[in-house]
């Protein structure tokens, strides 16, 4: 039986005990993850403070240089890692499956390892010269989700390095296998102590509220529910940690009448259905105009319908399983309640293990479980409406934020309605691309903080003002 281990200081490092990791598709073991308690966190923590001081010296060139090595070390290994995470996760190696997050994840690391972080002079003239400086925050505690754990973790632990700090990152339970491998390669071209991981199930300590609270981790980023943020923002207050919260949402879509209904069946799908629906930024709800109401409906029923479904290591296969058994749960209660509301045009029935089949029920009302709850998995509520001011309404009546879209074949009015969604980024015409050179990030519930691109870089520093 394969056991893995935690990474401390550059070594691998053992665990007092275990935890099974199993393979959504057929159940079976992958392995077993080793399970944390406080006092290893205390060793991680300690190794990358002990780091910092060294690494948050380095060159701005030094530390690109450095982020570049991880780049290339994870595309040398891409196949090898996609491969792990489609055994602990379910996402099919093909279609927007491992593959396409791994190379998501290097395409991600190369972005940000050209980033700058230069000084900004405010002021230079009679009066003096006024510098803002950006200088590296310490220890940087990531703490990931199970949908997507490479990609996500790239996010967290490039900017943290290029900014000069140093990282201890805790994978979900569901998926720390894959991790634990990537962090393992990025310590084959980084100093000890710079990336640390550790995994636990939570049972035996609570490592990620002990992370939350700890003294010398000086920042908390944390992608993941919304519930569970709100935890790790009380957890933080104690020892006022920077945090970048990425948290749920329950994103709109909104179809004005002026649509080709069969030209936007495809993209409707992998906006709704992208990793099975797991994905943070995901169509969650779909709004569409009266008058092509049921040709929409006929449109994305005759295209998900095409969208083959099995086991994650089937070179065929599209989409797989849900990821886990909770969420499994969820999903299965939120589409038998809504069966009994709407009308159901495709799945609704689940398959064998954790198999959930594309589903689509339209004729729902907003306040409607499915609608009005984030279900994060293969499922999509389909609402008419008539007048557009209704349907921004119900599109804004969410305690999310994070992401919307608007369909038209006129690009003004559509780019007028996005104006007055209420939300972190709004997409025309498609949903959920998200690129490392935009910003991204939640209002209301959604989060707090933005990744990616400068603003996101510059929020892994603390700003200090130099008065010559």
């Amino acid at each position: 039986m394969s056991q893995f281990s935690f990474i401390i200081n550059g070594e691998s490092h053992p665990a007092n005990s275990h935890f099974a990791v199993r393979n959504p598709s057929t159940g079976e073991l992958v392995a077993e993850a080793p399970n944390a308690m406080k006092a290893d966190l205390g060793k991680a923590v300690a190794a990358a403070k002990a780091a910092f001081t060294h690494w948050s010296q380095q060159s701005d060139a030094e530390l690109r240089a450095a982020c570049e090595a991880v780049s290339a070390k994870i595309g040398e290994h891409a196949e090898e890692l996609a491969i792990l995470l489609t055994q602990e996760q379910g996402k099919p190696l093909n279609g927007m499956g491992s593959r396409f997050e791994l190379g998501g994840a290097q395409a991600w690391a190369n972005y940000t390892s050209g980033l700058d972080n230069p000084i900004k002079v405010l002021q230079d003239n009679e009066a003096g010269r006024i510098e803002l400086h950006r200088k590296p925050l310490g220890v940087v505690g990531s703490i990931t989700p199970w949908n997507w754990p490479l990609m996500i973790a790239v996010w967290h632990i490039l900017p943290a390095l290029r900014t000069g700090n140093t990282v201890v990152i805790k994978p979900s339970p569901y998926t720390p296998l894959s991790t634990i491998r990537m962090v393992e390669l990025m310590n084959e071209v980084l100093p000890p102590g710079v990336v640390n991981v550790i995994s636990s199930d939570d049972q035996l300590d609570n490592i990620g509220a002990a992370m939350s609270a700890h003294p010398d981790i000086r920042k908390i980023v944390f992608t993941g529910s919304c519930g569970t943020g709100k935890k790790v923002y009380a957890c933080a207050a104690d020892s006022m940690k920077r945090l970048t919260l990425e948290l749920g949402g329950n994103d709109a879509g909104i179809v004005l009448p002026d649509v080709d209904p069969e030209a936007i069946a495809e993209g409707l799908f992998w906006g709704a259905f992208i990793n099975n629906g797991q994905t943070c930024a995901a169509m969650k709800r779909l709004f569409v105009h009266e008058s092509v109401y049921e040709d929409v409906c006929t449109a994305l029923t005759r295209f998900a319908a095409t969208i083959p479904v099995g086991d994650g290591m089937d070179e065929n296969a599209i989409l797989g399983p849900i990821a886990n058994q909770m969420q499994f749960d969820k999903v299965k209660r939120l589409v038998d309640d809504a069966k009994t509301k709407g009308r159901v045009l495709l799945g609704g029935e689940p398959g064998a293990g954790l198999f959930f089949p594309p589903t689509l029920i339209a004729d729902l009302s907003a306040d409607d479980p499915l609608v009005a709850e984030e279900q994060f998995g293969p499922a999509l509520p389909i609402i008419k409406y008539t007048d557009i001011e209704d349907a921004i309404r119900m599109a804004n009546n969410s305690e999310n934020g994070l992401g919307g879209s608007v369909w038209s074949n006129d690009l003004a009015k559509a780019k007028a309605i996005a104006s007055r969604m209420q939300c972190g980024s709004v997409w025309i015409n498609k949903h959920g691309a998200i690129q490392p050179n935009a910003p991204f990030g939640g209002i209301k519930s959604s989060g707090v903080g933005v990744e990616f691109g400068d603003e996101g870089l510059a929020e892994y520093t603390d700003i200090q003002v130099v008065f010559c």
